[in-house]
């Protein structure tokens, strides 16, 4: 594990929220990387997407939650009826979502799962846990077999990875690689110093999210190109 600051204060985010798509009852937008989700407890932590939507959507309600290093596509509800709409959705599993994620090493075989219970370790880890861990699946396709400079320009064999996600389970894509043998690069948490080292930003990027629009019932599969 990198070096945690005690207590966390998230450095300041210049970047803006994309919004992808508005409509009277949903926002979907892209998070940049580097922007809490929902602010902290500590004051410094006040900036996150919550608080910066609230400002012009004002019973905007987060449905879920990327990490503070990983970008792209989230789905807002606008009140508290609509929320309750989707929210039962994310219960029943029928909201699907992939990610796009740059691994160290060349992933093999290219296709596969991933499932190992997940369960919470020491703060902010988690860890993987037979006993009392929750279950957790993770489908995996290499996309194509990439080299990453590291500090010294050397090229290091990396794999472009596209995941689905089958539950959503809290770090559970970075644990996931992590056990793969193959961890997402620039992950503070749980890769090597050599992956950790490879990227500035974590190297996960939330590309497609489907869901059933909750006014028209219309399934929507919105999607947000991955800025690497």
């Amino acid at each position: 594990m990198q070096p945690q600051a005690d207590p966390f204060i998230a450095p300041r985010c210049t970047e803006s929220i994309e919004i992808l798509y508005q409509d009277e009852s949903i926002l979907l937008i892209n998070k940049p990387s580097g922007l809490l989700s929902l602010s902290g407890k500590h004051p410094l932590n006040k900036d996150s997407v919550h608080f910066r939507l609230s400002q012009k959507f004002h019973d905007a309600r987060l449905l879920h939650r990327l990490d503070f290093g990983t970008s792209g596509i989230m789905l807002v509800a606008l009140n508290k009826h609509i929320n309750g709409i989707l929210t039962r959705q994310f219960q029943a599993s029928t909201i699907a979502k992939t990610y796009t994620a740059v691994l160290q090493g060349h992933v093999t075989p290219e296709h596969g799962s991933i499932s190992a219970p997940i369960a919470k370790g020491v703060f902010p880890l988690q860890v993987i846990c037979g006993e009392t861990g929750k279950p957790a699946l993770t489908d995996y396709e290499v996309i194509r077999h990439v080299q990453v400079p590291n500090e010294t320009g050397h090229p290091v064999a990396c794999s472009r990875v596209l995941f689905k996600p089958r539950t959503g389970r809290t770090h559970q894509l970075r644990i996931h690689s992590r056990e793969l043998g193959h961890p997402i690069l620039g992950c503070d948490l749980y890769a090597s110093d050599a992956a950790f080292s490879l990227a500035s930003r974590l190297m996960l990027h939330a590309t497609s999210l489907a869901f059933e629009h909750p006014l028209t019932g219309k399934r929507i599969t919105a999607r947000c190109q991955s800025p690497f």
